[in-house]
């Protein structure tokens, strides 16, 4: 929640210290009059405005609003007094800079309101100051309803921009620890059980070594045998932690069925246009565990893979005419399974399981669309 004090940005640059400058242009608006007393009056209203909207720049919390209150007091009497209406546009510009929701929308009223009445008076009472000027004054009033919504705007863009920045830094630093959470999982499957099998056949067959060599022997083999094994499962988790394209993955589920002489039937585009790296390796490591828990638990003579996308999701369908699900199946109860769901909830995904008449794994992904100015620019 933003806090009361923050009511504009830390910096708004040079620019109001640049309109100074145009602060000699209300002295000769004050001067053309005969009046010494209105002389003097204009002049120390200049100096009220200009020390106020300095103030403004530099104060906080409600002080701001005082100060902007008295400049806009001051804008209505050199209005009603010389015809000088330009004081208005620095006020737009300040009103703008404001943060704020609340302040904005009030000061921005009044200052509008008052704007608008003081210029009608103007006309009405035929003053030949804004008869003179008129086409400027119909311009600082466009200026006056547009600058400081526009300003605000902008303003509001800047800061979402750098709380995008600020998201963008955060996701990457979360999806950094949940990779580290995944390899430390992977690592755990996959080495833990072999390397506490190793270490048992080892002390079986030092203790046989003596009493029955041809018993050591073979658990030394069975020792190597895992050893191998456990290598050959490092080296593919190494390579599913690299970026993995849906399309690539797919070349490989084809030689995993043809391997298992199951016919695969592919249906939609598995190029993804719009779809996250870390998305669309999820899918496929989601995609390769399904894969190969048909090849392995679901005797089906036929895969088919179903890639449906849409406007905003995109949805994985990966059938078998298998055997099915049964609550005694090791598919229904395996860790694979399980694995799958942490993975699709990382990035916001679900997935469901339908068992008739063998088994169909849907996945679903939210997809992620990028703005034309970016799309312009790959």
């Amino acid at each position: 929640m933003q806090k009361w004090h923050h009511i504009f940005h830390k910096s708004t640059g040079l620019s109001p210290y640049v309109w100074a400058v145009f602060y000699i242009l209300p002295f000769y608006f004050i001067f053309r009059s005969s009046s010494m007393y209105e002389v003097v009056s204009g002049i120390i209203m200049i100096a009220v405005f200009f020390i106020c909207y300095v103030l403004s720049f530099i104060s906080k919390g409600w002080v701001v609003y005082f100060w902007t209150s008295v400049q806009i007091v001051v804008s209505i009497a050199m209005t009603l007094l010389f015809g000088y209406v330009y004081f208005a546009l620095f006020l737009a510009f300040f009103i703008g800079n404001i943060q704020n929701r609340i302040g904005f929308f009030t000061l921005y009223s009044i200052h509008l309101v008052t704007t608008i009445v003081t210029i009608n008076y103007g006309l009405l009472s035929r003053n030949p100051v804004f008869i003179t000027q008129l086409p400027f004054v119909l311009v600082s009033m466009i200026a006056v309803v547009l600058l400081p919504v526009t300003t605000y705007n902008r303003n509001n863009q800047d800061k979402l921009q750098g709380q995008l920045e600020h998201a963008n830094k955060r996701i990457s630093e979360m999806v950094k620890q949940e990779e580290r959470q995944r390899i430390a999982r992977d690592l755990h499957d996959t080495l833990g059980q072999k390397l506490s099998l190793i270490g048992l056949k080892s002390d079986l067959a030092g203790k046989l070594i003596t009493k029955n060599p041809t018993q050591a022997i073979s658990e030394i083999n069975d020792v190597r045998q895992t050893a191998r094994s456990a290598l050959k499962e490092v080296r593919e988790m190494v390579t599913q932690m690299r970026g993995i394209r849906l399309e690539d993955e797919l070349l490989r589920i084809r030689q995993l069925l043809d391997a298992a002489e199951i016919e695969f039937i592919l249906e939609g585009n598995p190029k993804l246009t719009n779809t996250s790296l870390i998305t669309e390796n999820v899918l496929s490591m989601c995609i390769k565990e399904a894969v190969t828990n048909v090849v392995k638990h679901s005797k089906a003579e036929v895969c088919h893979i179903i890639i449906e996308p849409s406007r905003t999701d995109l949805m994985i369908k990966v059938q078998d005419n298998g055997a099915g699900i049964s609550d005694n199946n090791v598919y229904f109860k395996g860790h694979g399974l399980q694995g799958m769901r942490e993975r699709l909830e990382f990035v916001n995904g679900c997935m469901d399981i339908v068992s008739d008449q063998g088994t169909t794994l849907v996945i679903k992904v939210p997809n992620v669309f990028k703005q034309a100015d970016q799309e312009a620019n790959i």
